[in-house]
């Protein structure tokens, strides 16, 4: 059987599960033959030699298991990270919380100290210190395996040395006393939200911030606001706007800023504490 001809049979078993059926069968073939698109619709007519391989993964996914999990990678800001099981799989909405953090870092003139609070897979991390020069991070998370990935991942795209990854849960293990920016995409969901089928396979522990959602939002909002920080950024769920704004605003604070995401939504906030 060709590429083609696999790409059309095992399209259908995808149908219920995603909107982009045979691009993803392109993608799992792909993977398992470690070649690009290009390469791909260039030999389409090729007779494919991993069709039992590719079977197995189809009927995983059929049971909408994640992609990303299946191919272990996952694009994000233009770049490719490792992706696996047990740590949250980056999503391109959070490349707006970078490109905020970005504009404020580029205007500095001296070296800048920031922390990630939550750092997962570490694409966070991982990017501000390529697209800054002169910076250092401190990137935590409760989550070992998160941690484990995240070094891989910063290593990957040659960075293991500007950042300090660590076991903590927020600031718990960060005696620091001179971090100019905190920046967080933080577990944000309500606990009884119903989570898309796909979704179900991500850590809980990486989507749920309490019985309403916010809660951890405004622990790391009180937290960052006793310490000498300059900037909290945070992505945040789309109808958090209003409940924040009014926290912050009893906390005396006025300097923040929120931003939409590519559909439309409120999804995050920009704080300057001082």
């Amino acid at each position: 059987m060709t590429i083609k001809e696999c790409v059309r049979k095992y399209s259908q078993e995808l149908k219920f599960v995603t909107h982009i059926p045979a691009k993803e069968i392109e993608i799992l073939i792909g993977y398992l033959l470690d070649k690009n698109p290009i390469w791909l619709h260039l030999n389409y007519n090729i007779e494919f030699e991993k069709e039992k391989e590719l079977k197995k993964l189809v009927s995983k996914r059929a049971t909408n298991y994640p992609i990303e999990y299946l191919i272990k990678k996952a694009s994000f800001y233009g770049e490719n990270f490792i992706v696996r099981e047990n740590v949250l799989i980056p999503r391109p909405e959070t490349e707006l919380l970078v490109d905020n953090a970005i504009e404020i870092l580029k205007e500095q003139k001296s070296k800048v100290k920031v922390l990630e609070i939550g750092t997962g897979s570490g694409i966070i991390s991982v990017m501000l210190a390529k697209l800054i020069e002169d910076i250092e991070i401190i990137a935590v998370d409760i989550n070992e395996d998160a941690l484990t990935l995240a070094k891989e991942n910063a290593k990957k795209h040659n960075v293991e040395e500007k950042i300090d990854f660590r076991l903590s849960n927020l600031y718990e293990s960060v005696v620091e006393n001179d971090i100019f920016m905190t920046i967080s995409n933080p577990p944000y969901i309500a606990d009884d939200y119903k989570l898309p089928e796909n979704v179900k396979y991500e850590p809980k522990n990486a989507l749920f911030g309490g019985k309403i959602g916010d809660e951890l939002l405004k622990k790391i909002i009180d937290e960052t606001y006793n310490k000498d920080i300059l900037y909290l950024l945070c992505e945040m769920g789309y109808d958090q706007k209003e409940p924040l704004t009014k926290y912050l605003k009893s906390l005396n604070l006025s300097d923040f800023n929120f931003y939409k995401d590519y559909e439309e939504f409120d999804r995050g906030f920009t704080l300057k504490l001082k």
